[in-house]
């Protein structure tokens, strides 16, 4: 089978992961050639990484290069000219959570790509981390019976401002930058939901958006999940980067904790698992787990491309996540449930 040609929009902060995974999965993809508005970024990603051409502009590379798909690593308010630009160029595209801005520009960004027939991915990579691929898997298998209640929980007190200042002045922050991952793995674990209630607070005094979250959720078959998050939980350890999970069936329960333990009681009895990530040969020990998901991710998404379906994370599946965002906001803002769109 031919290389699948891919190019890479964005050489900022997180690109170094993508441009990394990509050289990784180098016997099935080709990147071709990356792009950022500073000149200077576009190049030194393109020298480090072997990479033959470098643009400023992306619908420039997009007509030069013809590439069968765009990696786009940049921020939400890009999110939508860059789909739109694929789709008219007839490029299929990945793009980074959160998905847009807001409810209109994501449903009109999946629209463009859907009018066109061309395959579109957000890169939700929570739900590629090994620690919840193996508790996935675990509780899919039936072990631990049906499902009925779940708590998905990331909290932690990473300095994020250091490497990413404008979340500072972000005023929809937590819940677009990790609700959108943490809702995404509780929908993977117990399906789509058909209500939400939810109560936000700010805790460090200059941000401009909310820090921390609490959502539930009503499943739509019977099963309640508890999602939480924040960057403004002082514990020791700190657990970053993992999301902890505690998921209780009809015949037992499983738990993933610190370290990478994942306990299970079931029928069989109990036991504990150790499901840390696979180290991938460019990694650090503190960001493992998110750079060995991002490798998980872009082989899924070479899985789907080059076997002709649409990926789990897909656009279309993508706005059902997206929606549960919308009406936590709307939940916090009234005080009542709210129920969300597209269920």
């Amino acid at each position: 089978m031919a290389k699948t040609r891919g190019v890479v929009i964005g050489c900022g902060f997180f690109s170094v992961n993508h441009l990394n995974g990509w050289m990784d999965l180098k016997d099935r993809c080709e990147i071709v050639a990356v792009c950022d508005s500073d000149g200077e970024k576009a190049k030194a990603a393109a020298q480090r990484f072997g990479i033959a051409k470098h643009y400023t502009d992306a619908a420039e590379m997009l007509a030069a290069e013809t590439p069968d798909f765009a990696d786009i690593v940049t921020t939400a308010p890009s999110h939508r000219p860059l789909v739109e630009l694929c789709a008219a160029h007839g490029v299929a595209a990945i793009v980074q959570k959160p998905l847009a801005l807001d409810w209109e520009d994501a449903t009109a960004l999946v629209g463009a790509m859907r009018k066109k027939n061309l395959l579109l991915m957000v890169h939700e990579n929570f739900r590629f981390q090994r620690p919840l691929l193996e508790a996935r898997a675990l509780v899919a298998s039936g072990e631990i019976g049906t499902p009925v209640w779940g708590r998905f929980s990331w909290r932690t007190n990473f300095n994020v401002y250091a490497g990413q200042p404008y979340l500072l002045e972000t005023k929809r922050f937590i819940l677009m930058d990790i609700g959108v991952h943490v809702l995404d793995v509780a929908r993977a674990f117990l399906g789509e939901a058909d209500e939400v209630f939810c109560r936000t607070q700010s805790i460090k005094p200059e941000i401009a958006g909310e820090d921390m979250a609490t959502v539930m959720l009503r499943h739509t078959n019977g099963a309640v999940s508890v999602n939480d998050f924040t960057y403004e939980s002082r514990q020791t350890p700190d657990p970053f980067p993992q999301t902890l999970i505690h998921v209780e069936g009809t015949l037992g329960s499983m738990r993933v904790d610190e370290g990478y333990r994942m306990s299970v009681t079931s029928p069989r009895g109990s036991r504990v698992e150790d499901v840390s990530p696979r180290p991938v040969a460019w990694g650090q020990p503190q960001w493992m787990l998110v750079q060995e998901s991002v490798v998980n991710t872009q082989r899924h998404w070479l899985d789907a491309f080059q076997g002709g379906y649409a990926p789990e994370t897909s656009g279309e599946d993508n706005l059902r996540t997206f929606a549960l965002v919308e009406a936590s906001y709307e939940s916090a803002e009234t005080g009542r449930a709210i129920r969300p769109v597209l269920v």
